[in-house]
């Protein structure tokens, strides 16, 4: 496996789009599972406790894994004896890099039932974490991504380490920021979301907690102990657990001095993705012309446009929407994107040609109508979500 922290430096020193070629690569190992159970689901103590034991996929999320940690996730919120769920990922590099990319577009070519039934099931499974009645605590230890987002950020307690990489880069192949990403995005700090969002900057270590995303930052090395000290708790509330996440987030030293990662240019960022437009934001950027507004505008010129103006409208409308309302806005753009080009395009294009060159249609944002948007935000009807 090589050390655990290998991946995460290989991948700090890459342009964005080779990182993201590198992860996708690793989901795209999906076809050869472990031997192992892929998800592993286990009542410790006070604690349901579900890990993700898929190391060589990065622990990437599959209809299979869905299937089994949604129901279990339901039966222990009825358990009088269940006081806490605990979900984390094996292998030391990932939380979970994200869903089963591969899979989805191979179904999605040939209209396959997987490209509605995997976002329909991952959706309801996002929804049944941000509303589960008991205490909910993810272990976000390395990189957390896409599906592994819709995982933890909608539970009580996110914890970080300093291996933990966050990221939702679904502009860059054609998809959008989903799993609830309508949600909690726009609810962050200012506008580092829209920011976020748009541009699929990473976020790592102790700047999770200081965005927002992650509640609590502790070692990497501390978890097991951390996890011991969680399921001997008797009965606990949601105060005892918040107390004793609060003891190893204060004991933790690891980059306590650094500055956020943002702090510089969080004026410009508030300033420059407060546009109602993707056209604005474009031009907001030109204007301003420093060097972080032009490396953002770079940035957001290799994404795909329809991406962008479907992600800038999710967010805006995201904003005033509760999270049920959210899911069942984005399981519409999911369709959308699943009978459309763009996304075929940039999985091909970073993950199976690796050329980093996609070729999107429309090819500029000019050519994405309202027309077009609009109707990938109209009711399914019958098909819709229903949570």
């Amino acid at each position: 496996m090589g050390p655990p922290m290998g991946l995460v430096r290989q991948l700090s020193r890459l342009k964005p789009f080779n990182r993201l070629q590198i992860i996708l690569q690793h989901l795209n190992m999906s076809k050869h599972t472990d031997s192992a159970a892929e998800v592993l689901l286990e009542k410790r103590g006070c604690a349901g406790v579900i890990t993700m034991n898929r190391p060589k996929a990065l622990n990437a999320l599959n209809l299979s894994m869905i299937r089994q940690i949604y129901p279990q996730l339901k039966t222990w919120e009825k358990d009088p004896e269940t006081f806490l769920i605990i979900i984390k990922g094996t292998g030391g590099k990932a939380f979970c890099a994200g869903g089963d990319i591969r899979a989805i577009t191979d179904a999605g070519k040939v209209g396959g039932r997987l490209a509605q039934d995997f976002f329909r099931e991952e959706y309801i499974l996002n929804n049944a974490v941000g509303t589960c009645q008991k205490l909910y605590v993810a272990l976000i230890d390395g990189i957390t991504m896409g599906g592994g987002v819709g995982l933890s950020v909608h539970g009580h307690f996110r914890v970080a380490t300093e291996k933990t990489l966050f990221a939702m880069p679904e502009t860059a192949i054609g998809l959008f920021p989903d799993v609830g990403g309508g949600y909690f995005l726009p609810r962050l700090s200012g506008k580092i979301g829209y920011y976020l969002a748009l541009t699929g900057f990473r976020l790592k270590g102790r700047d999770l907690q200081k965005a927002g995303i992650a509640t609590h930052f502790v070692e990497s090395e501390k978890l097991p102990e951390l996890e011991e000290d969680l399921i001997a708790l008797k009965s606990p509330s949601k105060e005892n657990v918040a107390d004793l996440l609060n003891s190893y987030h204060i004991k933790c030293k690891i980059d306590q001095e650094k500055q956020f990662v943002l702090d510089e240019h969080m004026d410009k960022i508030n300033s420059l993705f407060s546009a109602n437009s993707m056209e604005e934001i474009i031009q907001n950027l030109k204007q301003d012309g420093s060097p972080f507004a032009l490396k953002q505008l770079e940035t957001i010129n290799k994404m795909s446009p329809t991406s962008l103006k479907m992600t800038l409208r999710q967010l805006r409308e995201g904003a005033s929407m509760n999270l049920q309302d959210v899911l069942t806005m984005e399981y519409r753009l999911s369709q959308a994107c699943m009978s459309g080009h763009d996304f075929y395009e940039g999985v091909r294009a970073v993950l199976i040609d690796k050329d980093q060159v996609p070729k999107w249609k429309p090819a500029t944002l000019e050519e994405v109508t309202d027309e077009f948007v609009d109707n990938c935000f109209k009711s399914l009807g019958n098909s819709d979500l229903k949570l």
